[in-house]
């Protein structure tokens, strides 16, 4: 169920990117780099747009990154939690739930 919703995600991180490859002049390549390092927040600043319409650019996948890395944590998270609550001892979990909230 998520999967097309990830792949989306990252179709738009590329597309996006590419279009700032373009306006930038940018080698393919770099550009799909800089692209998922600014969708993921981390931004090294080694490659960086000049441009103005290539910085909008460069917040709309920012943007799309944090859902993109949003859904990610979500399904971890609940991952996490199923496999918990079907492998961890009943007990334990209540004794938790009870002491932490």
């Amino acid at each position: 169920l998520v999967a097309p919703l990830l792949f989306f995600l990252s179709l738009i991180i590329i597309v996006l990117g590419q279009v700032v490859c373009r306006i930038e002049k940018w080698k393919k390549f770099d550009a799909l780099y800089w692209s998922f390092i600014t969708a993921t927040t981390v931004g090294y600043g080694d490659i960086r747009p000049l441009k103005k319409v290539s910085k909008a650019l460069s917040v709309l996948i920012a943007l799309v990154g944090v859902m993109f890395t949003g859904i990610i944590i979500a399904v971890t998270l609940n991952t996490a939690s199923v496999a918990l609550e079907k492998h961890a001892d009943k007990q334990v979990i209540e004794k938790m739930k009870n002491e932490f909230g």
